[in-house]
């Protein structure tokens, strides 16, 4: 008798996925296995790459933040990210909060003290005095955390947000590559770009967590809550809130990712303000005063800077800057396609605004209050004892804590805020990881949730016990630079696709079209001055409108062109709608829409005479997502020549070559 197996449902791209898995696993096992030998060989060709091409990763993010902010101010600014009605699906406070835990994440727990104190402490800045090294260690963890970091993640979410919620591709790191390489994103050259992504994302993710757990581990030892960081505490840790961070995927961004991003922005608020209350906080509000001023007055000097007069602090530039511009790269794709993700109605200026200032400016309160109150205890009351423990970012942040009040609550908050950011990074790293496998399926199977979770989990220990997370950093470091290159490349996909964006939605009919004439203006006025109610306009569809295109149906079908009506219900609209098998659809609708009405016209007597507090019209609507207008003024002649205005200006539109987006085959595809 032959035993039959289920068959196992799955969204996983087999071009995507397999070589992602084999890649990940073989280098994985290769870094647990010779982690000595992994780490020297990635370390050498790490360092060949941050010494010799360091200059790519200084233009990079310097074109990066110059053509942001230039997009910003632009006419491009008003374009939304999404068709012309969308509508945000997230509140401003839910959707910077996600975005700010994906981006930042445990790193802004882990440096916060760090980064600072290691600046402060650096060998390499001995010549100058105590209170100039304080001020270039604020000022170097502003530019490693601040408007540059960020125009990283937001070079990369602004492409793909664009291309996946205006033009209705997959939200995909292919999708940016669309109007260099059209139809082509949908073969190999896609799934290898797609295929760089994952791996990327995974490597990133996975070292980041790993250095998560030692630092929970680290402050756990330090309350006396377990006895040691040994490997056992560790996989519980690991089990324990990979968990969760599988629970919280599988409810899906607008829960369980919104809901944790949320409650950790309130969390890291409550911890910062109690520290800035019971630190020195005139010193610390002074102090980001004059580092905030510092910073802009050194922007540039900081941007351009490549330290080549200066040989003695290149071995410094190298292990800091490039590296972080470096490490924020390699991290893009996953925090880009996040944020792309939860972007969806927000325009590009008020993207780019939110993505630039608000996390930047919320990461020079955090580092300034943790960054320099510890520089202040240290030079003040500690006698240099935090100064000592620079090198050990792990315990340093709870090693502070010991100098201020209510330190124990404050250590075990900092756990608690790290574990959510464990969390939060873990459930969206999930997130992003199974729509870049699927190539963004809508719904996906539950157990794939828990196989990228339980992978992530098993290969971060796998790691963690080898002594592997070094080589794995080091090649996730590696990666940057083929990936600064693809942003790039983002920019020219962007430019292209912008003007012709905007080309298309400006362009006017022609000056042919015929306004209305004044030989029915007394008809005219009664309808101006009365209001309809929703029966009325749905009459008008039914008789007016109805009839109007029942005569250019007939008349399309005499030269020689099909064309059919659609109807619906609720609301009442009509359409006429001419199919293309090359082009895209040309439809043209009208349907009935309410709006309510002012307060002050119900009781105004030199008005209208209403009695209704919503009135209704009858809208006009296009295929292309252009804004409508009321048409309830039109006669049905008038109502057959706007219909050809718009078809004329279509006709128009489709002969020029450079709209090929617009109206590609795959255009009626993607509408539907």
């Amino acid at each position: 008798m032959m035993i039959k197996f289920p068959k196992i449902r799955t969204t996983l791209s087999k071009g995507v996925t397999l070589p992602s898995l084999v890649f990940i696993l073989g280098v994985c096992l290769l870094a647990a296995t010779f982690p000595l030998l992994t780490e020297n060989l990635l370390n050498t060709v790490k360092s060949f790459i941050f010494v010799n091409l360091n200059w790519v990763y200084v233009w990079a993010v310097t074109i990066f933040v110059i053509f942001l902010v230039y997009l910003m101010f632009s006419k491009y600014g008003d374009i939304k990210l999404g068709s012309n009605d969308s509508k945000p699906q997230y509140s401003f406070f839910s959707w910077v909060s996600m975005l700010f835990a994906a981006g930042m994440g445990i790193g802004l727990m882990y440096f916060s003290v760090a980064e600072p104190m290691q600046h402060y402490s650096d060998p390499v800045f001995e010549g100058n005095t105590l209170i100039n090294r304080a001020k270039n260690a604020q000022l170097y963890t502003f530019f490693h955390w601040g408007i540059h970091a960020w125009a990283i993640y937001g070079m990369v979410g602004l492409s793909l947000a664009y291309f996946a919620h205006r033009y209705r591709l997959p939200l995909s790191l292919r999708s940016g590559f669309y109007p260099l390489l059209k139809e082509k994103i949908s073969g190999r050259w896609g799934n290898a770009i797609d295929v760089f992504a994952l791996c990327s994302t995974f490597f990133g993710i996975t070292t980041t967590l790993g250095f998560g757990v030692v630092q929970i581990t680290s402050g756990l030892e330090t309350l006396h809550i377990i006895p040691e960081s040994s490997f056992t505490y560790q996989i519980v840790i690991v089990a324990v809130l990979v968990s969760l961070s599988i629970f919280s995927a599988v409810s899906g961004v607008d829960k369980g990712v919104r809901i944790l991003s949320n409650v950790n922005v309130a969390s890291v608020i409550v911890l910062l303000l109690a520290v800035l209350a019971l630190g020195p906080t005139v010193y610390l509000i002074g102090s980001f005063t004059e580092g905030l001023g510092n910073y802009f007055n050194n922007f540039f000097n900081l941007t351009f800077g490549t330290h080549v007069y200066e040989e003695d602090t290149l071995p410094w530039f190298y292990n800091w800057t490039i590296l972080y511009w470096a490490w924020w790269i390699s991290w893009s794709p996953y925090v880009g396609l996040f944020i792309a993700k939860i972007s969806k109605g927000r325009t590009i200026r008020e993207f780019i605004a939110a993505v630039l200032i608000l996390p930047t400016l919320f990461n020079f309160i955090w580092m300034s209050v943790f960054g320099n109150s510890a520089m202040w205890i240290d030079l003040n009351i500690a006698d240099g004892a935090l100064s000592k423990l620079a090198t050990d970012p792990d315990a340093l942040m709870f090693r502070f804590f010991e100098y201020l009040p209510l330190s124990t609550i404050f250590s075990f908050a900092t756990i608690l805020i790290i574990v959510i950011f464990f969390v939060t990074s873990a459930d969206s790293g999930i997130f992003v990881m199974n729509g870049i496998a699927t190539k963004n399926a809508k719904i996906s199977p539950k157990w794939q949730i828990v196989f990228w979770g339980v992978l992530l989990a098993t290969l971060a220990l796998l790691l963690l016990n080898a002594g592997g997370l070094q080589a794995l950093q080091s090649m996730t470091l590696i990666t940057a630079l083929p990936f600064s290159i693809i942003v790039l490349l983002f920019i020219v996909s962007l430019v292209k696709a912008l003007a012709i964006d905007r080309s298309y939605y400006e362009k006017d009919f022609s000056a042919s079209t015929v306004p209305w004439s004044g030989e029915s203006w007394k008809e005219r006025m009664k309808q101006i001055v009365s209001f309809k109610d929703s029966k009325s306009v749905d009459r008008f569809i039914q008789t007016t409108v109805r009839t109007a295109f029942d005569e250019l149906q007939a008349e399309f079908q005499s030269n020689g062109i099909e064309a059919q009506i659609n109807t619906y219900e609720d609301p009442k609209r009509i359409e006429i709608e001419i199919h293309h098998d090359v082009v895209n659809n040309f439809i043209y609708g009208v349907e009935n829409r309410g709006r309510e009405v002012s307060e002050y016209l119900l009781t105004e007597d030199n008005l209208p005479d209403i009695r209704e507090e919503e009135n209704h019209f009858p809208k006009s609507y296009f295929g292309d997502a252009r804004e409508g207008y009321d048409v309830q003024l039109f006669t049905k002649n008038e109502l057959i020549s706007d219909v050809l205005k718009h078809y004329e200006r279509f006709i128009e539109i489709i002969v020029e070559q450079r709209n090929e987006m617009f109206i590609s085959i795959n255009a009626n595809r993607r509408m539907k």
